[in-house]
């Protein structure tokens, strides 16, 4: 069984974050985004990952190599152009033997790939997506099925109120190498909007892998602090304790200023007066100064929050310096390296940071 990991958006939503790290590189609590992906396959016992990247692919390369230090195969195929979902598939076909699962990038999901490949197999049809239940429909992809789980149709952000199912495309498919056959080459083709309807209009059966999993795309600063909360608090499981864990935050442990849950990696340095948390995810490097306060935020590599600073539910890249008594509001996003003066005071989802030259 082999995977394909679709890497090759830039990260508009999120940016300036990813001005300076392509978004399968964001970290999610302190490990990017993409090597969380990996673990998954890896636990699902597929060794073998094509990653079709488009957008600062050397970032990705420079990471994980040719995948052996995770005991698994790991090949690039890099898009000149952006090709959509269908065509960066059909870009990767050399490299595909058989059956293959197809995941986004930007999705943070528990679904149980094992769970999913035994349940394709007992329907044997060209193709098996994973679909979950949402209380609003209408901003996503509907997928009508029957009561066997065979796909009908696909309703496209449907009208508020007219949405004919709750259950939404999610984002991972398990696909029976023949699909390809469906998908033009060297053409931006949208599978769920071409290449789907099109298999069932041939006749070849879709069917819907319907589940209660966690399921959350990260493409916005809002999601991004929500899925960290969710991880912090045990709602997401990923391999991060709740509370206060990492390797170094037990020596946060004792700090009279920290609130649960924060993870801290081993070399923060927080003053003994300053607040952290809840809700806080603390990078390599970070030090918070005194009386400093920060809650419900992601800090990245090497920031300095200085003396009396406050943050609150905000995303701080790499080597991003607070200067002392600035305010950094609710829901700003700040780029790497980015210095923010001493007593400033940030607007809310305020957005400092650009694109490099």
């Amino acid at each position: 069984m082999q995977a394909i990991v679709l890497v090759g958006g830039e990260g508009t939503r999120l940016r300036p974050l990813t001005y300076g790290t392509p978004k399968p590189m964001v970290p999610i609590v302190n490990v990017p985004f993409l090597a969380r992906t990996l673990e998954r396959l890896y636990a699902a016992e597929i060794r073998d990952v094509i990653l079709a990247a488009g957008y600062m692919p050397q970032a990705i390369v420079d990471y994980f190599g040719d995948g052996s230090q995770l005991d698994m195969k790991v090949t690039y195929v890099i898009e000149e152009t952006p090709l959509g979902t269908a065509g960066a598939i059909k870009n990767v076909e050399e490299h595909i033997t058989g059956p293959f699962f197809v995941l986004n990038g930007d999705i943070l999901t528990s679904l149980d790939l094992r769970a999913m490949r035994q349940y394709h197999h007992e329907k044997g049809g060209i193709g098996t997506l994973h679909l979950i239940r949402v209380d609003d429909p209408s901003p996503f992809g509907c997928v009508v099925h029957d009561e066997a789980g065979r796909v009908s149709r696909f309703v496209e952000k449907p009208p508020k109120g007219e949405e004919p199912t709750n259950e939404i495309n999610a984002g991972t498919y398990l696909l029976e190498r023949e699909i390809l056959d469906y998908i033009p080459p060297n053409k931006n083709v949208s599978i769920e909007r071409e290449t789907f309807p099109q298999v069932i209009a041939a006749g070849k059966a879709l069917y819907a892998h319907t589940t209660g999993d966690y399921w959350l795309d990260l493409g916005r600063p809002e999601q991004y602090l929500a899925a960290h909360r969710d991880v912090l608090n045990g709602t997401m499981p990923l391999a991060v304790e709740p509370g206060l864990s990492g390797d170094g935050s037990e020596a946060l442990r004792g700090h009279p200023g920290v609130i649960a849950p924060v993870h801290a990696a081993a070399d923060v340095v927080v003053d003994a007066s300053a607040k952290v948390g809840p809700n806080v995810v603390l990078g390599r490097g970070c030090s918070i100064g005194t009386n400093a306060v920060v809650r419900e935020s992601v800090l990245w590599e090497r920031v300095s929050v200085g003396a009396g600073a406050f943050i609150e539910e905000a995303i701080l890249a790499s080597g991003v310096t607070v200067g002392p008594k600035a305010h950094v509001s609710k829901g700003s996003v700040i780029g790497h390296d980015v210095s923010v003066e001493p007593g400033a005071v940030l607007e809310p989802g305020a957005r400092l940071g650009s694109a490099p030259p």
